[in-house]
């Protein structure tokens, strides 16, 4: 799909959407408490920090000329408490936000992380998975300084900006009217820069999207790349991307910093305009200089809460991209979930039914047309066939990480649809073909798909599947730490352990995905003793190219062009000389030749 490629810009809504910042609001909610004592306390603090000039003009106008050093020490005591109040205040502010927005931090990336969790496949085939993880870290990331200080800040510094006003009305009115003038130009000017911003910081949350899909992408194909030596190709597309990157980054700073000059600007000019008419009202009696003093003091700090009133909305428009983001991933619908009225699977017993199945993906391409089939339980099926016939689809299809055009997947009796996910995939078994292994021990892999089990049934499965005997030669046996995807394993290793992993959960189904292609003929023997014990009572449906694994299987379909084309034991299918005979006397030919 075009969008399932690194170089694809996203494209979101180009209006700004309050309901965005209503739904962030919700994460704020269940902290509302701490939040408004905090407002509280910040309010104090402006009120304490803006006595200041007012006492200076009291200072000035009356206790100095009246020598009043009673009453100079007493302002001056009064000071002293506001300032030690304020830091106090601040202090205390700093740690319940601080408390506060990590705290939707955490909430937001774990909403996030579940909910990509119920995701199907589908989702992940159709994008980088870079661009999936950026959301999930740099995205929400991006969210902490406007939660921890720009939401508390905003109520703030608007209460403090009240405030002031009312300081500089109460000093004197026509000051404080010359003083407001520059506020409708600096609305006008936030208005036309706002578009502009969040345009830009869209287009930069696309680049560095981008950016880290091809991070991605090249770290896990890293072995290939320098197979084929490709590093100078990859430095190039690397340097375009980072270079797209750093021109958005620079075109979004420049807009976002437009603001803070004007502020700047607005408030030097409305201060020259006090000075020059404040010291003609001096000369001409109407004012004293201590009310001049004491208004200059609050116009400087009438600019302040607007500026950072400018910063928290910047903040904000800047996050409008991010937020977006994130809550398009949260809006994704999973096409595949439990209906409102699905039940819990029953205990499975193993009976397996496909009726006129059929199924294509989003492409539109047909994948299976009117398979229909019935195992019964305990039966053991091999699927065999071309590449891309249609295997692993019927597979997937068991386990519902699909939902089916039309038809129905019955397991004893039960459609899958109807039944709870979890309910069924717990009872499930499936390895596939690419045998992940996490990060961690040995033990901890295998027993990632049953968490309770002991260190004995963990051995006692790998034992089985013919683990047991490499595992313990290792440094640290079962304790072994192994990298991301297994990286100091083998191919083999990892799908011995992906098969212990699958036994060990115990399933009623077991689904094996080329579970056997990395093991060496030898191992593979040894596994299949093991295996013809184990697959006693469970139902299990086996895909394998080397035909040689499954000629024990109890039925085998032939699948080609997305339908059972042939179903029999290896004796029959080989008396009837079709398809299934060709594909297994030429791998039988081709040994031979070797």
């Amino acid at each position: 799909m075009a969008r399932n490629k690194y170089d694809v810009d996203e494209k979101l809504e180009s209006e700004f959407n309050m309901q965005h910042v209503k739904r962030l609001m919700k994460y704020v909610t269940p902290y509302k408490k701490k939040m408004g004592i905090t407002i509280v306390i910040m309010l104090i603090a402006s009120v304490a920090n803006l006595i200041g000039p007012y006492l200076i003009k009291v200072a000035l106008d009356s206790k100095i000329p009246n020598k009043d050093i009673t009453g100079l020490v007493i302002l001056s005591l009064i000071y002293f408490v506001t300032v030690i109040i304020n830091g106090l205040c601040l202090n205390i502010k700093i740690k319940f936000m601080t408390d506060m927005g990590q705290s939707a931090i955490l909430n937001i990336r774990k909403d996030l992380f579940n909910h990509l969790q119920e995701l199907p496949f589908s989702y992940y085939d159709s994008r980088p998975h870079g661009k999936i993880l950026v959301r999930v870290v740099n995205y929400v990331n991006s969210l902490s300084d406007l939660l921890s200080n720009g939401i508390i800040n905003l109520i703030t510094d608007s209460f403090t900006l009240f405030v002031i006003i009312g300081f500089m009305f109460l000093i004197d009115v026509r000051l404080t009217l010359i003083g407001l003038i520059g506020l409708p130009v600096l609305a006008g000017a936030a208005f036309a820069i706002k578009t502009m911003q969040r345009k830009a910081f869209q287009v930069l949350s696309s680049k560095s999207s981008n950016l880290n899909a091809y991070i991605h992408e090249s770290i896990c194909g890293m072995k290939v790349t320098q197979s084929f030596s490709r590093e100078k190709e990859n430095l190039k597309i690397f340097d375009e991307l980072s270079d797209n990157y750093r021109k958005s980054w620079m075109h979004a700073i420049k807009i976002q910093f437009l603001m803070g000059p004007f502020v700047d600007n607005i408030g030097n000019l409305v201060v020259v305009a006090v000075y020059i008419l404040g010291v003609a009202w001096i000369a001409s009696g109407d004012i004293t200089i201590g009310v001049l003093i004491a208004f200059i003091a609050y116009v400087g700090r009438f600019w302040g809460p607007i500026n950072n009133i400018a910063n928290t909305y910047n903040s904000i428009i800047n996050n409008m991209a991010y937020l977006e983001r994130i809550f398009e991933t949260m809006d994704e619908k999973p096409n595949v979930k439990d209906l409102p009225e699905a039940i819990e699977m029953p205990e499975i017993k193993g009976k397996v039914e496909f009726e006129n199945v059929n199924f294509c993906y989003d492409d539109g391409h047909r994948i299976l047309s009117n398979v229909s089939f019935i195992a019964r339980q305990g039966e053991s099926i091999a699927l065999v066939g071309p590449t891309g016939a249609g295997k692993t689809t019927i597979i997937n299809l068991i386990s519902r990480f699909y939902d089916l055009e039309s038809g129905a997947v019955l397991v004893d009796g039960i459609s899958v649809r109807d039944v709870k996910l979890n309910s069924l995939r717990r009872q499930m078994g499936v390895m596939l073909q690419d045998s992940f292994i996490f990060s961690g021990t040995i033990m901890d892999n295998i027993r990632y798909g049953k968490l309770d089990a002991t260190d004995e049934q963990v051995m006692t499965a790998s034992k089985a599947v013919r683990a047991h005997d490499f595992i313990v030669t290792l440094s640290e046996g079962y304790n072994t730490q192994v990298h991301e995807r297994g990286s100091r394993l083998s191919a083999g290793q990892r799908q011995l352990i992906s098969f212990a992993r699958a036994l060990l959960a115990d399933p009623k189904i077991l689904i094996l995905d080329e579970a056997t292609s990395s093991i060496d003929t030898k191992t593979e023997m040894l596994l299949q003793k093991g295996l013809e014990e184990l697959l006693k009572g469970r139902t299990s449906f086996i895909i394998a190219h080397r035909l040689s694994t499954i000629k024990n299987s109890d039925r085998i379909m032939y699948i080609n062009h997305g339908s059972i084309v042939e179903s029999g034991s290896h004796d029959k299918l080989m008396e009837v000389k079709g398809e299934y005979y060709e594909l297994y006397m030429s791998q039988y030919r081709m040994l031979e030749a070797i």
